[in-house]
């Protein structure tokens, strides 16, 4: 049988490279780096997370969620992304969220160890000939961006934002506190702003020198991933309702709900570092610090990473894939990942799952009733001309029945996808 060729060792690559693997097929897998380094990327690990730690929420203690439903297919459909995320997990509420480093070790771990898999640290230019899986990510090499846009013509730019990581120790323990949301558990250091500090935090950020894109691409946000000065542009009060919203969190110093609030999250699972949930920026680096240093706690805050902002890149999929993924003027090449359309770290770990299984099984219609095959619709109905990346939701399920209240809702999608999925698991 010939190597199945996978470009792009990101969490899509080395997933379709493992569903390949372990039904027997021979897989090259392609990473640039680190001969070639991407603007975000700091090592050579494979599925190095360069973004947010954090995985999305999870279903449990009655909380069901899309994000929860579409873990729960990937565990049914054995996902190596999902497995050693939960081994290098750290503690974030409902969510699922990883110890950056010893994440992406076991993931290189498990695939360098796979003997039908081949890793060859080398820059791909060009679209191969043979039946193959571009899961090359939104930081696509130029030459390869190139060769693929001379056969799909259409492309999305869009600019996504990293959140800085602090020192925990760095932390003035004494103007914060730990807790979650509504006094579910202490995973979080929640800074509390009051009215007065929340408007010189404001000020001091809507003025604060910026890294701009181009002019031609500038304000092509991805709105999931927006930065926090791109937020605040939009009004005053933005981001007491995003990033900063204090609902649900209690002051234990006064009683009541902060006027604003960020939130901390464990970064690594010593929990030496936390990150700035929700403050992917493009600020200079010299304006974060100084910046960031007037949300009380923060002061004296030391960053080991501070934010930047990139562009990613993906293609207009309505207009040029078919619903197994394929380029459609190119059927043998099979994209995965988020250069598919896709947002987030499991829905790109869902392509590249599709892809591998698409190409180790055969040409396979995926349930519209599961989250994956709710994404696959999205992508592949959405007008082309309106189309932008998209996160998987509740919204992008097929209607449910006529059913009273949203978390009854929520379990009728959940039980109705997974057993979507365990039918198609015993067909696989």
């Amino acid at each position: 049988m010939n190597s199945i060729n996978i470009i792009g060792a990101g969490l899509a690559g080395c997933e379709a490279a493992y569903q390949l693997a372990k039904r027997g097929h021979h897989v090259i897998l392609h990473e640039m780096r680190p001969s070639l380094m991407t603007p975000a990327h700091k090592t050579d690990q494979l599925a190095e997370i360069v973004c947010s730690n954090s995985l999305g929420s999870e279903n449990s203690d009655g909380r069901i969620s899309a994000s929860g439903i579409l873990k729960e297919e990937l565990a049914l459909l054995d996902s190596l992304i999902l497995s050693c995320a939960q081994d290098s997990r750290v503690p974030a509420g409902g969510a699922l969220a990883v110890d950056r480093e010893k994440f992406s070790s076991l993931v290189t771990h498990r695939i360098l160890s796979h003997p039908n898999i081949e890793l060859v640290r080398e820059e791909c230019t060009e679209l191969p000939d043979t039946p193959a899986i571009i899961a090359s990510g939104p930081l696509t090499s130029d030459k390869l961006a190139e060769s693929l846009r001379e056969v799909a013509g259409e492309r999305i730019y869009f600019y996504d934002a990293v959140a800085p990581v602090i020192m925990r120790e760095s932390i003035d323990m004494q103007k914060v506190f730990v807790s979650g949301r509504y006094g579910r558990g202490d995973d979080y250091i929640n800074c509390p702003l009051t009215r007065e500090e929340y408007a010189a935090f404001y000020d001091a950020l809507i003025h604060a020198e910026r890294n701009l894109p181009h002019d031609f691409e500038k304000g092509k946000y991805f709105e999931g991933c927006m930065p926090v000065e791109a937020i605040a542009e939009r009004g005053v009060d933005t981001l007491r309702f995003g990033p900063m919203k204090p609902r649900g969190l209690t002051d234990p110093r006064t009683g009541r709900e902060p006027y604003a609030a960020l939130q901390l999250r464990q970064d690594n699972s010593d929990g030496t570092l936390y990150n700035m949930v929700g403050f992917q920026t493009g600020l200079k680096w010299g304006e974060q610090k100084r910046v960031f240093s007037l949300i009380p706690g923060l002061e004296h805050a030391e960053f080991v990473r501070l934010g930047v902002m990139h562009r990613n890149t993906s293609v207009n999929a309505p207009a040029v894939l078919d619903e197994f993924l394929r380029l459609r003027e190119r059927p043998n090449i099979f994209l995965a990942g988020q250069i598919t359309g896709v947002e987030g770290y499991m829905e790109s770990t869902a392509m590249g799952l599709v892809a591998g299984i698409n190409i180790a099984c055969g040409l396979t219609s995926w349930p519209r009733e599961s989250a994956i095959g709710s994404l696959i619709h999205y992508l592949m109905t959405t007008e082309p001309k309106h189309f932008q990346p998209m996160n998987i939701n509740l919204g992008l399920f097929p209607e449910a029945p006529d059913i009273r209240g949203k978390k009854e809702r929520a379990l009728f999608h959940r039980n109705r996808a997974i057993d979507a999925i365990s039918e198609l698991v015993k067909a696989l």
